[in-house]
């Protein structure tokens, strides 16, 4: 598919290396690991100063790949495509966009499917425990690289607004202005009960094998529930209503007592299948567990959210969805309510959309409106690339 006016256009997949034996990085958990690799891609051009670096954070399940394509017959661009581009609302004419893959991912990042040099196998459960933290030590390593020394605002959803908040309290120094969306700074207990179950199905999976599956059957029927219980989360019964309320599938001739008859059920089904095929289920418990984990306030702040916030120097844009049950509203409020008692420059707004935790993932002007707009203040004094 050739790209179309306001599109990035082609792209590629890069690789950052670093942490090259003797000097390994030190992960959180006290383990340590060299050298590693950071998958990334940028859009758009770095001015020759170098102050109109933003940096995007993707969700749990997400990549490098934000914008884009990679040959002129993909037919799907990259996962926030309508986003980034030319006159879009993170404008690639204004701004370098660089997006990289996690930490502990599986699409070019190091990570559980890795192969270890020192044994020339996959690290499997073998892999450092990965943190929050650790992802944003890996991207300040990467914009370093680049040669930024401050990014004119870091952005991103879900996992991806955890390492907003990270970057904005570990980094204050490195981020002008800061834009979590639909995310917390701690899991609630309903949180990591979905991905505990999540878990529990995959290495219930018999092929699961202690983390040891590659190059054998993979726990395909595992990953598959623990999506399916996944994706319910990011939905919202005002969505799964609109889309499917109570109505029956199709029945095939040989459709037995418990196969699917429900077009909600075909639809989980569906996205289980297809997610199998194209992440790994290692690396779906590193990042549950390394969300669940994390816990800002401790993290920084001795328990504390306001003293953790009392490091940021950043502006914030905050944004919540009325319909995200994952992460509600409430969990906003009190990042934000931390946030003003230090006297930060900030602005929230829940936007009322009926698409649940994902809403960030789908085209919404109001939302395209609200980033373009923080964006530009942020920008007003910056050179044009």
């Amino acid at each position: 598919m050739c790209a179309l006016k306001g599109d990035v256009g082609l792209v590629e997949k890069k690789y950052f290396h670093f942490a090259h034996p003797p000097h390994e990085m030190i992960f959180e958990c006290g383990q340590k690991l060299g050298p590693v690799t950071i998958a990334y891609e940028t859009y758009g051009e770095l001015n020759r100063d170098k102050t109109n670096a933003v940096l995007v954070l993707h969700a749990l399940t997400g990549d490098s790949h934000a914008a884009g394509y990679y040959t002129k017959t993909d037919q799907d661009p990259g996962w926030w495509d309508h986003m980034i581009g030319p006159n879009k609302a993170i404008d690639t004419n204004k701004y370098f966009v660089i997006c990289s893959n996690v930490l502990g991912g599986c699409m070019g990042s190091s990570g559980p499917n890795s192969v270890d040099p020192k044994t020339g196998r996959e690290y499997g459960i073998r892999f450092p425990t990965v943190t929050i933290g650790d992802m944003v030590y890996a991207q300040k390593k990467l914009i370093d690289y680049l040669g930024i020394k401050k990014v004119l605002a870091v952005i991103g959803g879900s996992m991806g607004g955890m390492q907003v908040l990270e970057w904005a309290v570990r980094y204050p120094e490195a981020v002008i202005g800061a834009i979590p969306i639909a995310t917390t700074t701690k899991h609630s207990a309903m949180a990591i009960a979905f991905n505990e179950v999540a878990r529990q199905a995959i290495m219930s999976d018999p092929n699961w094998n202690n983390g040891d599956y590659y190059g054998k059957v993979p726990p395909v029927h595992g990953q598959a529930v623990a999506r399916m219980i996944g994706h319910v989360t990011y939905l919202s019964d005002v969505a799964l209503r609109k889309k499917f309320d109570r109505r029956i599938q199709e029945k095939g001739p040989n459709l037995g007592v418990f196969e699917t008859d429900f077009q909600v059920s075909s639809y989980l089904r569906h996205q289980g299948e297809k997610f199998v095929n194209r992440f790994d289920a290692n690396s779906l418990l590193y990042l549950t567990r390394a969300t669940d984990h994390f816990n800002l306030a401790d993290s920084h702040g001795d328990s504390s959210l306001v003293k953790a916030f009392s490091k940021a120097r950043a502006q914030f844009l905050v944004i919540s969805f009325t319909s995200d049950w994952l992460y509600p509203t409430y969990q906003s409020r009190e990042m934000v309510k931390a946030m003003k008692k230090n006297r930060l420059d900030v602005n929230f707004c829940e936007i009322r959309i009926d698409y649940g935790h994902d809403s960030f993932l789908v085209p919404n002007p109001k939302l395209s409106s609200l980033i373009m707009g923080f964006l530009q203040k942020l920008s007003f004094n910056i050179s044009c690339p």
